[in-house]
C-alpha cells in the first residue's frame, strides 16, 4: 500500500536519507531505491512502499514528485498534472459566430488577437478547437478565435 511523505533528510554523498510519513514515523531509504534520483532534495514530496528492515522503518519504490508545473490557456492556470488529454480537432460554425466582444478587448490588448476571417453571415467556416481533459472529469474547449493552439500544444507536448 503505497504512502506519501516527505525528504526530511538527504546525504548526497552517502546515497541514503529519511522520509518522514504520513503517520509522522521517519523512514530510511536508499538512493538505488528511487526512480527518479535526479529529483531527490529537502523538502520534496514522494510517494513510496513502506518496508521494515533490520534497521527499523524504511521506504522502497521511492518516487519523488516533480513540482508541479502549471500552463496558461486564456488566462486560466491549469496544473499540468491534471491535464489527463488534450486532443485538437476542428469544427464547423457558421460565419455570424460573434465572438464576445469583452473576449476581443481584452485580447487586443494584449495583442494576441486571431484576427477572424471575414466570412459572410451565412457562410460556414471551419474552426479549429482544442479541448484539454483533466482527470477531474473536466473538459475546457478553446477556439483558434481565443487562443493560439499550435503554440499551446507545443507547450503541453514539452511539459507532459
Amino acid at each position: 500500500m503505497a504512502m506519501n511523505g516527505t525528504i526530511t533528510t538527504w546525504f548526497e554523498d552517502k546515497g541514503f536519507g529519511f522520509i518522514k510519513d504520513e503517520n509522522g514515523d521517519n523512514r530510511y531509504f536508499h538512493v538505488i531505491k528511487v526512480a527518479n534520483p535526479e529529483l531527490i532534495k529537502k523538502d520534496a514530496a514522494v510517494t513510496f512502499e513502506p518496508t521494515t528492515n533490520n534497521k527499523g522503518l524504511s521506504a522502497f519504490a521511492v518516487k519523488v514528485v516533480p513540482e508541479s508545473k502549471y500552463i496558461f490557456i486564456d488566462g486560466e492556470r491549469h496544473k499540468i498534472t491534471s491535464i489527463k488529454s488534450y486532443l485538437v480537432y476542428s469544427e464547423e460554425e457558421s460565419g455570424d459566430t460573434k465572438l464576445d466582444k469583452e473576449v476581443l478587448s481584452v485580447k487586443s490588448l494584449m495583442g494576441n488577437i486571431a484576427p477572424k476571417p471575414a466570412a459572410k453571415a451565412s457562410e460556414m467556416r471551419t474552426v479549429k478547437k482544442l479541448a484539454i481533459t483533466t482527470f477531474q472529469g473536466k473538459t475546457f474547449i478553446f477556439s483558434e478565435d481565443e487562443i493560439d493552439i499550435d503554440a499551446t500544444v507545443k507547450q503541453l507536448k514539452n511539459l507532459m
